[in-house]
């Protein structure tokens, strides 16, 4: 199969409580967590409401195989806070490493709403597509900021 939806990236998980998931994944051994961010280093974001996205808690831990985020959204309307109100905390996005440009394109052609997007100045970023529908959960693609 090809495409973007090759490399795991991270999973997210939408969380009610950030520091409660963060000490219950804690006791399990999963960490350590660090904050996300900073979501201002987004300079195009297409989102359903900038107020939301960037009132939202991210904190990440790095696994050797996958990382895992955990998502506080805020009380405002976004797709997150939607999830969590109507189905409770769970896995809301899968994430791929993929040329996000490319892979909408790719994705586009396929079909593939784009859901939200945000972009850096370096031409990293996410795009998140609508397959709740048809895959169960949303996937989203993301490039990592150079270093």
């Amino acid at each position: 199969m090809s495409g973007p939806f090759t490399t795991l990236h991270h999973i997210c998980i939408v969380v009610h409580d950030v520091d409660k998931a963060i000490s219950n994944y804690t006791k399990l051994g999963i960490g350590p967590w660090v904050d996300y961010g900073p979501l201002l280093d987004y300079t195009t974001l297409e989102v359903p409401d900038e107020a939301a996205f960037m009132q939202a808690r991210i904190v990440v831990a790095n696994l050797d195989n996958v990382q895992l985020q955990l998502y506080q959204p805020s009380m405002l309307n976004s797709p997150q806070r939607r999830f969590l109100d109507s189905k409770g905390e769970g896995v809301f996005h899968l994430g791929f490493e993929a040329d996000v440009d490319a892979a909408e394109e790719v994705e586009e052609t396929r079909g593939l709403d784009v859901l939200m997007r945000g972009r850096r100045d370096d031409g990293s970023g996410f795009t998140y597509f609508d397959t709740q529908g048809a895959a169960g959960v949303t996937m989203c693609i993301r490039k990592s900021p150079q270093k």
